[in-house]
């Protein structure tokens, strides 16, 4: 068997180690042949792929980023995109797909599938918010990173008795910015599931700032006020209609040092959040979900993702793991414990 495998959308810790697990598995138990697809769905389109051996993949575990390249080309959105994918398939010989990537990148090879493709998901994205999986690869080392992030603002906040802003990653879902800022200790937590009232968290920091004097606040890019709209950096939208987020911290540093008087300063963390060696967590999770991914390839069980429940690798459909899955009561409320 012939399986090539891609990787899509946003770059993130924990992908080399999919690969290598994928390529290691495949070859020395099953004697599959690999091919390495080029920047995603892109490199199926163009049919640029080439032959992946276990040599390749020596050493690749602790490295960031992707060896394969990435891109955020949406097939479904081109012309015959559908078309062109079966034909880079056949032209690379291929007998599967192995697709690393978050929503987007599932949602082409869920629609693949249904068109016939013998295609499997594993799932990626510091956002940790697709459904049916407990945690995606890359979430774990984002999360290190932003609760680091806090534990440094925490003491220039108190030396300068400033309220410090945190921006952190999440269109839709706040699990890096819920997650984070329990682990970091924030004293207020915005994220895209649950609109703020700007008169509440001034009246918060008011009052804490009788006590304390400095407050940490951590928001998703998608947070927005109640009856309000997110913050964008531009109209323009990606191949797969987002627009691009960010900015919400500035706009906030200026209404709560406006309604408050306290001096407020903010942080974006940006992309170092989805940089840098994989930690141990991430490496785990990448080489369970790629082993069990190369099985149900030898297996022939396709149009599923690999996923991670209860501690154990099971699989789900691809059409059910495309959804999005965003942060429950449970944990917001646990959040909200610690808050002022």
């Amino acid at each position: 068997m012939k399986v090539g495998i891609l990787t899509g959308g946003g770059d993130c810790p924990g992908l080399n180690s999919a690969i290598r697990a994928v390529v290691r598995k495949g070859v020395r138990e099953y004697r599959m042949e690999f091919v390495g697809i080029r920047d995603g769905w892109r490199g199926m389109i163009d049919a640029d792929g080439f032959p992946l051996t276990e040599e390749d993949v020596s050493g690749i575990l602790v490295k960031g980023g992707t060896i394969l390249g990435s891109s955020r080309t949406n097939p479904l959105k081109m012309e015959d995109g559908i078309r062109k994918v079966d034909e880079g398939f056949a032209k690379l010989g291929l007998d599967a797909l192995i697709t690393i990537g978050g929503d987007d990148t599932l949602s082409v090879a869920s629609e693949m599938s249904k068109a016939g493709l013998k295609v499997i998901g594993i799932p990626k994205t510091i956002d940790n918010d697709l459904l049916g999986t407990e945690r995606t690869i890359g979430f774990a080392t984002a999360f290190n990173t932003v609760v680091d992030a806090i534990d440094k603002l925490h003491t220039t906040a108190e030396s300068h008795h400033r309220v410090m802003i945190l921006e952190v990653m999440g269109r839709h879902a706040g699990w890096i910015a819920t997650l984070s800022g329990i682990a970091g200790g924030a004293d207020l937590i915005l994220i895209p599931e649950r609109p703020f009232d700007l008169e509440e968290i001034c009246a918060i920091i008011k009052k804490r700032h009788i006590r304390k004097k400095f407050t940490i606040i951590v928001v998703a890019e998608g947070a927005a006020p109640k009856g309000g709209k997110v913050t964008t950096k531009s109209g323009e939208l990606d191949a797969f209609g987002h627009v691009a987020l960010g900015g919400v911290a500035h706009w906030l540093k200026n209404e709560i040092q406006a309604r408050t008087g306290f001096e407020t300063r903010y942080s974006i963390l940006g992309h170092i959040q989805r940089g840098g060696t994989p930690c141990a967590e991430d490496r785990l999770l990448a080489t369970r979900l790629g082993v069990k991914a190369v099985y149900l390839a030898h297996m022939n069980t396709f149009g599923v993702m690999v996923a991670l429940r209860n501690n154990k690798i099971e699989y789900i459909s691809l059409e059910e793991a495309v959804k999005d899955r965003q942060v429950d009561d449970e944990w917001y409320d646990i959040a909200k414990t610690f808050f002022g």
